[in-house]
């Protein structure tokens, strides 16, 4: 009886050394299954590709409903066309612009592999922001017909608010895709995002200073800002890394004699 009480402890022994390894296998399983979740979390581009260009067909096709007859007493319609002057920079500013974003838009994705949803939220994000361009360029050219100093005050700070918006919008759009690498091309480099994020952070920075100064100081001034942003935005619209390395490589080659 005794040989049998002390051998029930020593069954226990193998049972007890097993665990650890059944413990491992168990977090093997669990990773796997992340794994295989994160895997059928991913997907194509192609969809968000071209639901995004359908956004931007139909933003800038909208922005023709803003050109009307101008009202006025036979005779005068060469004035009344005229005076409508702001509308027409309001409408070549909003399709620059939209262009603008697009080309963007199209270089970032040509950069990328996969699409997740985190990725998705953020595409939105530079979606809606560039769909609510027209509305605060309207506003404006309004403000400037009219020829009231105050409304066109009002209408550059909101403006620049929006603007600033959609600069931010793309800050998040890089910022996710920097911390998420699974989702990028292998041949693009690691930092190209990290830099994309501060040519986002500059027109965040821009756009809420010509806010300022336009509503406090000289809206003129504000507007070349405006004006400005875009033609930067197209210009390195390849991204800012890549804009630095084509620099490099053009002063490297040696001149010809």
């Amino acid at each position: 009886m005794a040989t049998t009480a002390r051998s029930k402890p020593m069954m226990r022994v193998p049972m007890l050394a097993g665990l650890p390894a059944c413990v491992s296998l168990i977090r093997e399983a669990v990773k796997m299954a992340e794994s295989q979740d994160r895997i059928t979390d991913l997907a194509d581009t192609g969809r968000a590709q071209a639901f995004s260009d359908g956004v931007f067909a139909i933003v800038i096709t909208l922005l023709v409903l803003d050109l009307r007859p101008p009202e006025g007493k036979p005779g005068q319609l060469l004035y009344g066309l005229l005076q409508q002057w702001p509308i027409y920079l309001a409408y070549l500013t909003s399709y620059v612009y939209v262009a603008v974003v697009w080309t963007n838009h199209k270089s970032a994705f040509r950069r990328i592999r996969f699409i997740d949803r985190g990725l998705h939220w953020a595409n939105f994000g530079v979606l809606f922001t560039t769909a609510l361009l027209p509305f605060p360029t309207a506003v404006v050219a309004k403000a400037m017909q009219h020829g009231n100093a105050v409304d066109i005050r009002v209408a550059v700070a909101f403006y620049a608010f929006i603007g600033a918006q959609l600069c931010l919008s793309w800050w998040v759009f890089f910022h996710y895709l920097h911390h998420h690498p699974e989702l990028i091309k292998e041949v693009v480099e690691d930092e190209y995002f990290a830099f994309e994020r501060k040519r986002a952070l500059l027109g965040v920075v821009l756009y809420i200073a010509a806010g300022v100064i336009g509503y406090l100081v000289f809206p003129l001034m504000a507007m070349g800002i405006f004006l400005f942003l875009p033609v930067f935005y197209g210009i390195t619209s390849e991204g800012w890394l890549t804009m630095t390395h084509r620099k490099s490589n053009q002063d490297a080659k040696p001149a010809k004699h």
